[in-house]
């Protein structure tokens, strides 16, 4: 029997002109600077002065403290996911030089894949629909990354292949080699041939 994803949370239910609160509340939930519950406290402030703002046209029931500690958990680990992520990249940046940056970026992207199918997969998480299409938005982006690096590297290669010919034959004038001579180091070396 296939489960789904349960019920909305209080914030899930929360109308969209609260996205940008709910925001703020996971930015300052992710720089642990302050407490929960003086987010909390702000965030209800901020809930209730955008009702006032709206003069009775939009009014919503504010989430319960329970409500905001269930959010901020899940905030909290997808925020160490993320940094598990960004510690695993930094490490392979440093065991890499700037030659394997593609590499890195495909890894990367890989690594953006795995977040996303791990959180689809995370029954107890729930995914909100604008949650589905923020990660469909960023695995095309890790997708367009790389592309991008595939492009890129065979570019570079290309270029430096096209150097290395030009070299290989200013050395043979110099030298003066023939034109078969010069081709067959060119062939030997490179691949490339006329």
């Amino acid at each position: 029997m296939a489960k789904g994803r349960g019920r909305l949370s209080s914030l899930d239910l929360l109308p969209p002109e609260c996205d940008h609160i709910v925001a703020w509340a996971a930015g300052e939930l992710s720089d642990r600077e302050k407490t929960q519950t003086d987010i909390y406290a702000e965030f209800v402030g901020k809930c209730e002065a955008l009702m006032r703002e709206h003069r009775g046209e939009l009014e919503f029931a504010i989430p319960s403290l329970s409500s905001f500690n269930r959010f901020s958990i899940r905030q909290a680990r997808l925020s160490r996911r993320l940094d598990q992520t960004r510690d695993i990249v930094a490490v392979l940046a440093q065991k890499h030089d700037a030659a394997a940056s593609d590499d890195l970026t495909i890894i990367a992207g890989e690594m953006i894949k795995a977040v996303v199918l791990h959180m689809l997969g995370d029954a107890a998480d729930g995914v909100a629909p604008k949650d589905l299409k923020a990660l469909a938005d960023g695995l095309k982006a890790a997708q367009i990354a790389q592309n991008l690096s595939a492009d890129r590297r065979s570019k570079v290669e290309a270029s430096v292949k096209a150097r290395m010919a030009d070299a290989v034959d200013a050395v043979a004038k110099a030298r003066g080699l023939t034109r078969e001579t010069t081709e067959e180091i060119k062939g030997q070396i490179l691949g490339v041939v006329a």
